[in-house]
């Protein structure tokens, strides 16, 4: 039996090799343009949540929008999203393929990051269908 497709939230902004942008256009390899682009399908997008920011600014962290190296962040939480979870956002529906690990230049921001994001940085996915995806795009779950 098929789920039905349920809207989970919104994207908040997206981010092309560390730039702000107002669309993604994706393909199989990922992100076109991307630094990241072709290197490793299953680790083509880091979707994160403002949650990760709001937690950081709890503890007088100052972070701005971008700086967890995110591509697609989102106003709701997609961490307990299993892997195989399939996304429609515009065009493109991705593909949750595991959580994100924690990068040691997040101590350069700060110290504390990597033991409080430890869970709650983001995560990866992959492209499954490609199209570009605006700022403004819902985020609906078309399976789980």
């Amino acid at each position: 039996m098929k789920n039905k497709s349920q809207t989970l939230g919104h994207i908040i902004a997206l981010f092309q090799s560390n730039e702000r942008v107002e669309q993604l256009h994706l393909d199989p390899q990922g992100i076109m343009g991307d630094k990241h682009y072709g290197k490793d399908q299953n680790r083509s997008l880091l979707i994160t949540a403002k949650h990760s920011y709001d937690m950081a600014q709890e503890r007088e962290i100052a972070l701005q929008t971008g700086d967890l190296g995110e591509n697609i962040l989102v106003d709701f939480n997609p961490y307990s999203l299993k892997p195989g979870t399939q996304l429609q956002m515009g065009e493109s529906i991705i593909e949750i393929t595991q959580m994100s690990t924690l990068c040691k230049s997040l101590t350069a921001l700060d110290s504390r990051l990597p033991k409080l994001l430890k869970h709650d940085r983001g995560i990866f996915a992959k492209v499954i269908k490609a199209g570009v995806i605006n700022s403004t795009d819902p985020v609906i779950i078309i399976n789980r």
